[in-house]
């Protein structure tokens, strides 16, 4: 790419601030907005796989990342009954391969410190759409902002960019289930290098996973989360948070210990999710980046993953490109086929973890076991763990 381009980022999430970081690292004058009043963090512990992780490798994050997390070599999932359902190691993939579990404001301060510009984003400033130029933004309050050569959406699962380009997304919905979690400390979990997981049919779901420190917090820590169905979430009350602790002790004995200290609602957070595929995530002089252009059911644990791959694949079309519009049908083209097949495997799998089928539930418990066993379907669910898997024949 020939010149300095005048670039706005929309959205300062992992997408935003992986694109933020890259992007000025190549010359260009960047404009990044943040609808929140101040800059944080938001949502749950995540496992970044050996891709994402591969990404903060070329950034020169990796040993950061490695010091604030946990390394995970392991996904153990069983039913209520203890029947193994899955049991997936990392270094079976590959030699030396491993997840890492972080909490989301691990991640957030390590992407922002590595930002020499973090002290300019635009904090505060809701963009509610693109102007009809297509290279300027309105925000909230009616003002304009730009031109720009190029505008990044990495505004979220609810991206208003999304929303204000008719037909730009072929489907947008939101899935029927959700979860609440929090963080524990963890300095006696047992399992600490591994993700455990607990079933209880498809409408009940635990899972424990080591995420190492929090910033400005003592300790080793873990995220809990219990899926539920979606209008039990939205309405998680009292009555609620008493059941859930009833049915915790009842699935997973071991991991209601570790929420003694939690007493009252309020102390879960409470998360829905939804599924949204873009016919094309380019719209003129506009791309989006992470849950904007692919929103999906966190049940394979690639999100944070996608957005950092999105950020790495932009700026390398961008470096290797003649024009911003050859950079983007490049960019579009490189993460088409990966994308597809998560998203698709998303949401097929989901309904075996959360869902009202509970024949469902009988089939996962006594397939997936013996399946595993098979080397060429482990080695495929090693891929898809891993993030690795390509496509659908590669």
């Amino acid at each position: 790419m020939q010149g300095r381009l005048r670039i706005a980022i929309v959205g300062y999430g992992t997408a935003g601030q992986a694109a933020a970081l890259m992007l000025h690292a190549q010359g260009h004058e960047l404009t990044v907005f943040e609808q929140a009043p101040a800059l944080r963090p938001i949502g749950a512990g995540f496992l970044l796989q050996p891709t994402g992780f591969g990404v903060l490798v070329g950034l020169g994050l990796h040993e950061a990342a490695l010091e604030q997390g946990q390394v995970i070599e392991r996904l153990h999932g069983c039913n209520h009954r203890g029947r193994m359902v899955m049991d997936m190691r990392y270094g079976e993939h590959a030699a030396g391969c491993f997840g890492v579990g972080m909490t989301r404001g691990g991640l957030f301060t390590l992407l922002r410190d590595a930002y020499p510009q973090a002290d300019r984003v635009l904090a505060g400033v809701c963009i509610e759409q693109l102007a009809d130029d297509g290279r300027c933004l309105l925000d909230d309050k009616g003002e304009r902002h730009g031109p720009f050569d190029l505008i990044v959406s990495a505004d979220g699962a609810h991206s208003r960019l999304r929303r204000c380009v008719p037909r730009l997304a072929q489907r947008e919905s939101m899935y029927p289930w959700g979860a609440l979690w929090c963080l524990l400390r963890g300095d006696d979990w047992p399992h600490s290098r591994e993700l455990r997981q607990r079933y209880a049919g498809t409408r009940e779901m635990i899972g424990m996973l080591p995420v190492g420190r929090r910033v400005d917090h003592p300790g080793r820590w873990l995220t809990f989360y219990f899926s539920l169905p979606g209008d039990q979430v939205d309405a998680f009350d009292e009555h609620g948070f008493d059941r859930m602790r009833k049915r915790v002790a009842a699935i997973w004995p071991e991991a209601a210990q570790c929420l003694q200290g939690v007493d009252s609602p309020g102390q879960l957070n409470r998360a829905r999710y939804r599924d949204v595929v873009m016919r094309v995530p380019v719209h003129g002089r506009m791309v989006l980046l992470g849950d904007a252009a692919h929103a999906m059911s966190p049940q394979l644990g690639q999100g944070v993953n996608m957005a950092l791959l999105d950020a790495e694949a932009l700026a390398q079309a961008l470096a290797a490109s003649s024009s911003v519009d050859e950079a983007l049908q490049t960019y579009a083209r490189n993460r088409r086929a990966h994308l597809a097949v998560y998203q698709r495997l998303s949401r097929w799998l989901t309904p075996l973890f959360q869902s009202e089928r509970k024949a469902l539930a009988v089939l996962r418990d006594l397939g997936f076991g013996p399946l595993s066993r098979l080397p060429l379907a482990r080695g495929q669910m090693l891929k898809i763990l891993t993030g690795t898997k390509a496509g659908w024949w590669r």
